[in-house]
């Protein structure tokens, strides 16, 4: 596995050994002892969720304000484009966001840490994400910010009108959402 800091350094891009030949391809797509030797975090994760979404979809700008989850995230079907979001305002990098193309092919993984906004858009006609979560899922906690906020200018590399859940719809703003310290 070979692990790349992007813009903001504690959000990672993670690409594994792929063995592939004329029968198909194997790799590990987790593996604890390599995952803390390779970026030194300690992380424990507790979760895994699965989603499927059609072209367009764009599910967030999604945060827990407490039970903050950090998520390794990748794709098995399709592409996505995958948004990370500080929203700590003791960081440096408070508003800043980085992106990348995740997909089946490129087999990428995003760590996305906990003080983090995560969203996604489907690029394919069907994606399938799957991601380990570092605390539980808790409704209560969830929060959202709305994808297109200004603030955030986020390069979103979409055509046409993204399909969005009515949660994601009302988001408010990033000036009027509840933030980390």
């Amino acid at each position: 596995m070979q692990v790349q800091r992007t813009a903001i350094p504690e959000v990672l891009i993670l690409e594994p050994q792929v063995f592939g030949d004329a029968r198909g391809f194997f790799f590990e797509s987790f593996n604890q002892r390599r995952w803390q030797e390779q970026t030194s975090l300690a992380t424990k994760f507790v979760q895994e969720n699965h989603s499927r979404s059609v072209r367009n979809v764009l599910r967030g700008l999604h945060y827990q304000i407490q039970q903050p989850q950090g998520k390794l995230v990748r794709v098995i079907v399709g592409e996505v484009f995958d948004v990370a979001v500080d929203l700590r305002r003791s960081s440096p990098y408070f508003g800043k966001w980085v992106g990348i193309h995740l997909s089946a092919e490129n087999k990428k993984q995003f760590w996305v840490p906990e003080g983090f906004g995560h969203g996604f858009v489907v690029l394919s006609e069907v994606a399938e994400f799957l991601y380990l979560t570092t605390d539980y899922y808790a409704p209560e906690h969830e929060r959202s910010i709305i994808w297109n906020d200004p603030n955030l200018a986020i390069d979103w590399p979409i055509t046409g009108k993204p399909l969005l859940s009515a949660k994601d719809q009302a988001a408010p703003g990033f000036n009027e959402a509840e933030l980390y310290p």
